[in-house]
């Protein structure tokens, strides 16, 4: 009988655990989410995901910011872009273009733009801005959630 008693408190657990109201992440809260990224051109899937989640997650309502840095500043380049196909997703152009319409704040490491021949004019598709890790580092602070794609 004991048992039996136990085993039934047990099984409600997880149902309780489930109802219970979270202060982090509650259904309803608003985040603000910055997505990090430095997958480029080379695995199209990966590259895309910052852009389709910062999508997703904004449409959602929560406030997003990207930043971007090594391989992926070169997604910012219109003719990468234009030749990123993720597996089973649009092309990246069509999600850039998305993120781009939201005003989503995207930022590319100066110094890896640089380095990849990344120019302001290739931001200014996008409203992106070159950036440093100063900024990086306020990105982190501001944000209640990192995502590291």
């Amino acid at each position: 009988m004991i048992r039996r008693s136990f085993l039934k408190r047990l099984a409600v657990l997880p149902l309780a655990a489930a109802a219970a109201p979270s202060n982090a992440g509650a259904a309803g809260a608003k985040l603000k989410i910055m997505i990090k990224s430095a997958w480029g051109s080379d695995d199209p899937t990966k590259a895309a995901f910052p852009f389709l989640h910062g999508d997703a997650l904004s449409e959602a309502g929560h406030e997003v910011q990207i930043f971007l840095l090594g391989e992926a500043v070169s997604l910012m380049r219109k003719s990468v872009a234009n030749a990123v196909v993720p597996v089973g997703w649009p092309p990246l152009s069509e999600a850039l273009g998305k993120i781009a319409a939201r005003k989503i704040p995207i930022y590319a490491c100066g110094a890896c733009s640089q380095a990849r021949g990344v120019t302001e004019a290739d931001l200014t598709e996008y409203g992106a801005k070159f950036r440093n890790p100063k900024i990086f580092v306020s990105l982190v602070e501001w944000a209640d959630r990192i995502i590291t794609e």
